[in-house]
């Protein structure tokens, strides 16, 4: 017989192995990949038109290419009076931003398409319901002569013909950019009038307070604002409803753009506001200072034209610098996997032991217990 030496166990306290989901506490998780950097516009272009037209070398797809061609045709022939309002209403600067709109949907149309896939019958039923409610209320409107409602109505219905035609797969990448079209509209009449009131009433505070911080003497009275002898009106023009509209279409057409997480698009889209507001109220306030410190008509070229072009710039960068603050704020998953994985495996391998090579033992000769001594044969 042999004996063989017995093996020591590790006495290292074994490491937890590190998992995402026990990262995650600290972690927001993982981004979604951003779209290839090496790809520039003209090649991507390229690229999405030799897709768009291999895949209408199916009959499937020409089919449907085809039948949604026509629906929108036949959607615009019968809208086009209310698009011909909506048209219209761009030449007033609070809705000076209307013509890009429908330019940005189908340029995002052309980028985000997808391959036509088969249509199931509840995306038929579906988009035959949505463009029935959109023509539905289109009615309800006519009857009560509602026109911001039924130039608005244009939307479902046309959300409806890509659903009606190309099913779930198609209106998954398609209803964001045609939902988009409704910033190409002006508001109602009605929300107009009940909006317009707050918002002169609220930068009339800010600017006051702002005003009064800078060591002015300022107080309010009513929507004036005065500074000395000088009284400064915030009228229709200076409640930042223009600035407020146009740079809400900007932030959702930001969101659509980017690729970051949905909490993130969430604070994105609420800071819109306060951000148009705050720099409608900068204007205001820089205006009162420049009556005071220079003269009134340095003041009023620099409201009526310099802070026009300063306003959307320093609101971007506003939205610049809070989109940065996001995407510093967490470690996304992936990021701290890969700083800690090798780190992992060193304290792993210091954690075991080193054991002794084994060494062998010569056989023993004789059996104890038989008249013989049990002794080891030598070599």
């Amino acid at each position: 017989m042999s004996i063989t030496p017995s093996v020591p166990k590790a006495t290292g306290n074994p490491v937890p192995a590190l998992s995402r989901s026990s990262l995650a506490v600290r972690t927001v998780g993982q981004r979604p990949a951003p779209p290839p950097t090496d790809e520039g516009l003209i090649e991507g272009t390229k690229r999405r038109v030799g897709e768009f037209l291999a895949d209408l070398r199916r009959p499937e797809a020409a089919s449907a290419w085809g039948a949604i061609a026509v629906l929108t045709a036949m959607l615009v022939y019968s809208y086009w009076p209310g698009l011909l309002n909506a048209q219209s209403s761009w030449s007033n600067p609070q809705y000076s931003h209307g013509w890009i709109v429908p330019l940005f949907t189908i340029a995002l149309l052309f980028w985000w398409r997808q391959p036509v896939e088969p249509v199931t019958l509840s995306a038929r039923i579906t988009g035959g319901l949505l463009l029935a409610a959109g023509f539905g209320l289109r009615l309800l409107a006519a009857r009560y002569r509602i026109v911001t409602i039924d130039m608005y109505t244009f939307v479902p219905a046309l959300a409806g013909v890509f659903l009606l035609v190309g099913g779930w797969s198609m209106f998954r990448w398609a209803w964001a950019p045609i939902g988009f079209l409704i910033f190409m509209y002006p508001l109602p009449d009605e929300a107009t009038r009940y909006l317009l009131g707050p918002l002169q009433t609220l930068a009339t505070i800010v600017s006051t307070y702002a005003l009064q911080t800078l060591g002015l003497d300022a107080f309010r009275e009513g929507n004036q604002i005065v500074v000395g002898d000088m009284h400064l009106g915030v009228v229709d023009a200076c409640s930042g409803l223009r600035m407020l509209t146009i740079f809400v279409a900007l932030s959702v057409a930001l969101v659509m753009l980017g690729e970051r997480q949905w909490w993130e698009n969430l604070v994105i889209l609420a800071s819109a506001i306060p951000i148009a507001l705050i720099v409608n109220s900068i204007r205001i306030t820089v205006t009162g200072l420049l009556y005071q410190v220079a003269s009134s008509e340095v003041a009023e070229m620099v409201f009526h034209d310099l802070a026009g072009w300063v306003m959307m710039p320093m609101a971007l960068g506003m939205m610049f610098l809070l989109q940065q603050i996001l995407a510093h704020l967490f470690v996304p998953e992936d990021t701290v996997v890969a700083a800690v994985a090798p780190r992992r495996q060193g304290v792993e391998a210091a954690s075991q032991p080193a054991l002794r090579p084994r060494q062998a033992i010569p056989p023993i000769v004789g059996a104890p217990g038989r008249g013989g001594s049990a002794t080891r044969r030598a070599d």
